[in-house]
């Protein structure tokens, strides 16, 4: 079947209004324009967004000839309990939010007339999520058309079989009995030609010289399918997976996921999945060295999975962040035991082409995994996983401490509790009381990261995870970093995946997995800031962040290694080096405005750190510079003089001066007093412009532009301390998000004008053709013209 876009022509209005609606274009996050208050019920975890029921509505005219062909409506992402009706009548529905689902249209159309299409969204049962699950129709929707004797939309299933010589097999499954025609190609090339029986039954194709998939070369070949007057086409990768004592081995060879994990947010854009979006997050994170995403904590989108697929990106992916056991109100447990087993389908089915997908994950920190009933459930979904593809591993994320502390009775959720809270919240001025994993995250917040990896290596913890751990291929630990090295001697067959770290932990794993290959991964809790729980990662100062108690006026979690603009952090840099992917050093400056004053509180944050040495009007002020380097010591020089050297651990040191404009300049030695390398800072001039800075030169109609506005001087240096009020404004497009990347921010991101955020700010564009930004703030004005390609 040929599939086409659906997203021209829809109104989307309130469940409970009258009248036709607003246009909007698909993808679309209705959450986003919602009003943000102590009354929303999701409170902190969504954002403090108001939940709402969404209508969309839809007309179009199929040909007469409509009546002999099939025809489905595919629906990526419908947040959530999303219920299809065509002319009035009810022909799908889907409870969660995260999966892909088919609405059957043949037979219930009118060929040559008018048919109404409706989309119920409804997003009124707050709260449901423990983090911004956006609003609507917020994924792509397609239609599919073909005869009735068709190849199903997920009926070609590609698998590696040998890389030497380069073998693959192809399956067909289709509506008819018979023989299709397959055609794999490199371009235009065939590579090979066969024929495949229509009921699922494997052809092997055999491909010499053909190239492998992997992350440094991640080459994509096509399949063609002919069947009839139907067709397909579709990617795949030529690689092989193992798991065992050797480690993760990709095409023979052992690979150590240096992960990152990621919601399914696009920052600015809300939870609306853009492909271009999801491209350029991707490459963002490749280029700060994460070979591997954790999609958290739900399957991820079929765009980034193309792009991961493109870039050579790896991807865990994960099912759900509950089981039976309840973390908000009205979450995914009130669905869970009659939809878990096609939810499960739904993704494997998304997934099993892409050679990026390396392993499943069926759930995060469910504390069910402390319990013999969750511990045969682990295994009933590992198992019903191997049945659906036996050619990934299946893994769980597993909070060691806190599945102790809940089988003690700890930050359990109950209904009766959450109602309560749910209540109090909708008082204005009156605490809400945590619940459940929000319990947990602030406790974390108190105490430390050490508190909760220390707490992991008590006896009971053991007692409380291996018995989920032996019934998944591989153990997911989150912040059970101390308890490695014990674990690989008790458990001989155990292979353990950070499946949630904190970034300061980066060294330590890189170089214990250099000696231990059943160490196979890492993923840092965040690669990329995200929207919904407000401020759990954040480090933020009163001058931005008036109050700490991360109410309505906060939006983000603060918590990743690259901001919510796509702005890589100083922890970027120092992961970079704790990887070995540069020698360095590199350098990080906490803000010299605020050196020793209280930020708010976090675990996950290692540090505030930017790499400037531009704070005007800071002269005198006492300055802490962080180095990240390979070596044995470090030593920091300002224009010229020495001002101090300390000795690096786990890749990092911390050196104490006092702030004075011009050049600051970093020396990494070895233990011989040898220099490994230098880097340097420099100050910004006093002149001032604002740029615009766009990650392209020229854009595509219908796609994205992401225009950067920065305070520089005259040579491009970023000057942090630039604060004003921008004004923008789009010819030839769309303004469709602007905005800063501050976790605490009460305008939200669709507006025409923005703070800013240390100097910077971003703007999303969706193209016309030509696009012409200007940014002015009353004495700055600059202009950026794209050209169409």
């Amino acid at each position: 079947m040929l599939s086409y876009t659906f997203h021209e022509n829809w109104l989307c209005r309130h469940s409970e209004e009258e009248g036709p609606g607003s246009p909007v274009l698909i993808p679309h996050d209705a959450m986003l324009a919602e009003p943000r208050s102590h009354a929303a019920r999701c409170g902190i975890n969504g954002g403090w967004f108001e939940g709402r029921s969404y209508t969309y509505t839809k007309t179009f005219v199929p040909p007469a000839e409509a009546a002999d062909e099939c025809w489905l409506l595919e629906f990526e992402g419908v947040q959530h309990n999303a219920r299809v009706y065509l002319n009035g009548e009810l022909i799908a529905e889907r409870p969660y939010g995260y999966s892909n689902f088919y609405a059957d249209l043949a037979g219930r159309m009118r060929p040559g007339e008018e048919n109404r299409l409706t989309v119920v969204a409804d997003n009124s049962d707050q709260p449901n999520s423990r983090w911004y699950s956006g609003s609507g129709i917020y994924r792509p929707v397609r239609l599919w058309r073909g005869p009735k004797d068709h190849i199903c939309p997920d009926g070609v299933r590609i698998r590696t079989l040998s890389i030497d010589p380069p073998t693959v097999s192809v399956s067909v499954t289709a509506t008819g009995a018979g023989t299709a025609s397959v055609q794999l190609l490199d371009g235009k090339t065939l590579l090979w030609q066969g024929q495949a029986n229509t009921d699922g039954t494997p052809v092997t194709a055999v491909l010499p010289g053909a190239r492998l998939w992997d992350t440094e070369t991640p080459q994509l070949y096509s399949c063609r399918v002919q069947f009839g007057q139907d067709e397909w086409a579709g990617s795949f990768g030529v690689r092989t997976l193992e798991w065992g004592e050797k480690g993760l081995l990709l095409n023979g060879q052992r690979v150590i996921l240096r992960g990152a994990c990621i919601h399914h947010d696009n920052g600015i854009l809300g939870a609306a999945t853009w492909a271009d979006a999801e491209q350029r997050r991707v490459r963002i994170l490749k280029e700060n060295g994460y070979n591997a995403l954790r999609s958290a904590h739900n399957p991820c989108s079929k765009a980034l999975l193309d792009a991961c697929d493109r870039l050579g990106m790896l991807m865990m992916d994960e099912f759900v962040d509950c089981w039976y056991i309840h973390k908000t109100q009205f979450d995914y447990v009130c669905h869970f035991e009659k939809w878990w087993q096609a939810d499960l389908k739904a993704m494997v089915n998304k997934d099993y082409n892409h050679p990026c997908v390396v392993m499943y994950s069926t759930g995060n920190e469910v504390s069910e995994t402390a319990q013999e009933k969750g511990i045969a459930l682990t295994r009933a979904m590992t198992e019903y996983l191997h049945s659906l593809d036996d050619t990934r591993p299946v893994s769980c994320g597993v909070n060691i401490f806190f599945n102790f502390l809940s089988s003690m009775g700890f930050g359990v959720y109950s209904d009766d509790k959450a109602a309560k809270e749910a209540q109090n919240a909708g008082d204005a001025g009156k605490k809400k009381k945590a619940v459940g994993s929000e319990f947990y995250n602030n406790l974390a917040g108190l105490l430390g990261d050490k508190a909760m990896k220390i707490g992991a290596t008590l006896p009971p913890c053991d007692w409380k995870t291996r018995g989920a751990f032996a019934a998944m291929d591989i153990a997911g630990y989150n912040y059970g970093i101390f308890r490695y090295r014990h674990d690989l001697k008790k458990y001989p067959n155990r292979l353990i995946l950070g499946s949630e770290t904190f970034c300061k932990d980066a060294a330590a794993f890189w170089d214990l997995a250099q000696r231990e290959p059943r160490i196979i991964g890492d993923f840092v809790w965040a690669g990329m800031d995200y929207l919904g729980e407000v401020g759990i990662g954040s480090w933020e100062y009163p001058d931005r962040a008036p109050e700490f108690e991360h109410g309505p006026g906060w939006i983000s979690a603060g918590s990743g290694r690259i901001d919510l603009t796509g702005k890589p952090l100083a922890e970027a840099a120092y992961t970079r080096v704790a990887f070995g992917l540069e020698k360095g050093p590199r350098i990080g400056v906490r803000p010299v405005n605020h050196t020793n004053d209280k930020h708010s509180p976090s675990a996950w944050k290692m540090t505030n750190a930017i790499e400037s040495w531009s704070w005007n009007g800071c002269e005198g002020n006492p300055a802490h510079v962080e180095i990240y380097a390979r070596g044995e010591k470090a030593a920091l020089f300002l224009n010229g003089k020495k001002v101090g050297q300390a000795r690096l651990r786990q890749c990092r040191c911390l050196i104490k001066t006092t702030y004075q404009p011009g050049e600051l300049t970093a020396v990494s030695y070895d233990a011989e007093g040898r220099e490994l390398g230098r880097s340097s800072l420099h100050t910004a001039s006093g002149h001032t412009e604002l740029r615009l800075l766009a990650d392209s030169c020229t854009v595509r109609p219908g796609h994205l532009a992401f225009i950067r506005l920065a305070y520089t001087d005259e040579n491009g240096t970023i000057k942090p301390l630039e604060r004003h009020r921008v004004q923008v404004s789009v010819e030839g497009g769309r303004l469709l998000a602007l905005g800063h990347a501050c976790p605490y921010n009460p305008d939200g991101y669709l507006g025409q004008d923005t703070d800013t955020y240390w100097g910077e700010a971003l703007a999303v564009v969706l193209a016309d053709g030509p696009v012409t930004l200007t940014a002015a703030d009353g004495k700055h004005t600059a202009v950026c013209r794209l050209n169409a390609q």
